[in-house]
């Protein structure tokens, strides 16, 4: 038996200390060390004298020029939810390893038996529970409607008891729900601890690897929503997917960090119902209010979550300031970004909001991080200032410059086509980004200034 020994590992990067620092000596964040126990590994000099063959640690192994190396494709097969297809970049492949945060109760355990119940029907899958009893499963199965699947259940947390009906059963996809509750014998620290996450992800991934098994991993996230455990963990993988939504919505956002097989950033959009999750087929419907009729303040957008062209609504709201300190708040858009355009609209457009409080929302719970709402900030605010409603079915697109610029972004005319499919029928967009073929159903207006963007919006 192994002798224990106590180490302090930091929570972010994995580093280890002999004692606890207030800031870790690997990462240098504060606050990150965690007193763990773990037991001491063989020396490299006795691990070295017990192999002789070319297997044993240590010894030589046989290296493959790049240019012998033929790269292939793998295939990939569907989940049974095209929205999740998209975000792994069109389905899962084989040897692959998935790691999926969320919340608590987001409904990452419901997504997922979704998905493998689906999978079930062409291919061998096993789901393996670490949280819920098998009879606390099956009643969300059955509230599912995939009670009668061919799925293969299991419920254990011991990681060596885990990997030997993995290798017994062979099958083709599992699930590890969730990667916080499994625990190896080999270490004495506690299920969940840096230590017993890293070590039980690495031989599940090695697992994955050997075996041509497609393994998915459910994570916890931290309050802050990053996900709990090392960093390493994340680098262990080949896709990190978050599964995020307001408790008060029944839509469920799943987003793309990381994947080495497909696009990052990509975005999958559900809709949370009584009988599990199901596909949004139209999500920029989502995020777009439902106004009566025209109203000042409010300006929509195509932001692109990835490769789907996302139609989006900003409002703002511009009100006399109280107390003599005007405030600048936004929701879903960098704080930073507000200052920097309102700067720019007294400068170059003249148009001041010096003694007001501005209010800059992104309906629906969406962020929106790159610079083509820049330019539909802008309208919005001066519409809300000027109580000045923008005219119906109008969509705008376009990165602000310093100078007063309107800059191009990328894939303007895929912006323009959604626009043009959801019934609006006029564009202000960048000179650079309009079409050399007019699109059908939509007038499209380029301009080059931040002044000739505010003409243009007055109609």
């Amino acid at each position: 038996m192994a002798k224990s020994r106590t180490t302090h590992v930091c929570s972010a990067c994995g580093a280890q200390s002999t004692k606890w620092q207030g800031q870790c000596p690997g990462c240098a964040e504060w606050n990150t060390l965690v007193e763990t126990v773990v037991a001491a590994h063989p020396s490299p000099g006795s691990a070295a004298l017990a192999g002789a063959g070319p297997g044993a640690p240590g010894s030589a192994r046989t290296v493959s020029p790049l240019a012998t190396l033929a790269p292939h494709a793998e295939p990939r097969f569907p989940t049974g939810s095209g929205e999740l297809d998209r975000v792994l970049g069109g389905g899962l492949t084989r040897a692959s390893v998935v790691l999926i945060g969320g919340d608590p109760g987001i409904g990452k355990s419901t997504l997922l038996l979704q998905a493998l119940a689906a999978i079930a029907a062409d291919r061998k899958a096993l789901y393996v529970t670490g949280e819920e009893s098998l009879q606390q499963v099956a009643l969300r199965a059955r509230r599912l409607g995939v009670e009668g699947a061919p799925l293969g259940m299991l419920a254990e947390t011991q990681v060596e008891a885990v990997l030997a009906t993995l290798a017994a059963e062979r099958p083709e996809v599992a699930v590890i729900d969730s990667i916080q509750t499994v625990w190896s014998e080999a270490l004495a620290s506690a299920p969940g601890s840096v230590a017993q996450v890293r070590e039980c992800a690495a031989q599940f991934t090695r697992h994955a690897k050997a075996a041509g098994c497609a393994l998915v991993m459910v994570g916890h996230v931290t309050k802050e929503g990053a996900l709990a455990g090392p960093r390493v963990l994340e680098h262990m993988v080949d896709s990190v997917l978050y599964f995020e939504g307001e408790t008060h919505s029944s839509y469920r956002l799943i987003r793309a960090f990381k994947n080495r097989f497909g696009a990052v950033n990509e975005l999958g959009v559900f809709a949370m119902t009584e009988r599990g999750l199901r596909d949004v087929a139209n999500p920029s419907a989502m995020f777009l209010s439902q106004h009566g009729g025209d109203v000042p303040g409010s300006c929509v957008t195509v932001t692109l979550e990835g490769s789907r062209p996302l139609a989006v609504e900003l409002q703002a709201l511009v009100d006399e300031a109280q107390g003599g300190h005007p405030r600048r708040l936004t929701v879903g858009m960098d704080n930073q970004r507000l200052s920097l355009l309102l700067a720019v609209l007294h400068r170059h457009a003249g148009v001041s909001c010096a003694d007001q409080d501005v209010f800059l929302n992104v309906v629906g719970g969406v962020r929106v991080a790159e610079p083509s709402a820049d330019l539909p900030a802008l309208l919005a605010i001066v519409s809300s200032l000027r109580a000045r409603a923008l005219p119906g079915r109008l969509v705008a697109f376009g990165e602000v410059g310093l100078a007063g610029e309107i800059r191009p972004v990328v894939r303007g005319v895929d912006r323009i086509r959604e626009a043009a499919k959801l019934g609006f029928t006029r564009a202000i967009v960048p000179v650079a980004n309009r079409p050399r073929q007019p699109i059908e159903g939509i007038e499209i207006v380029g301009v080059s200034r931040v002044e000739e963007a505010l003409e243009a919006a007055r109609g």
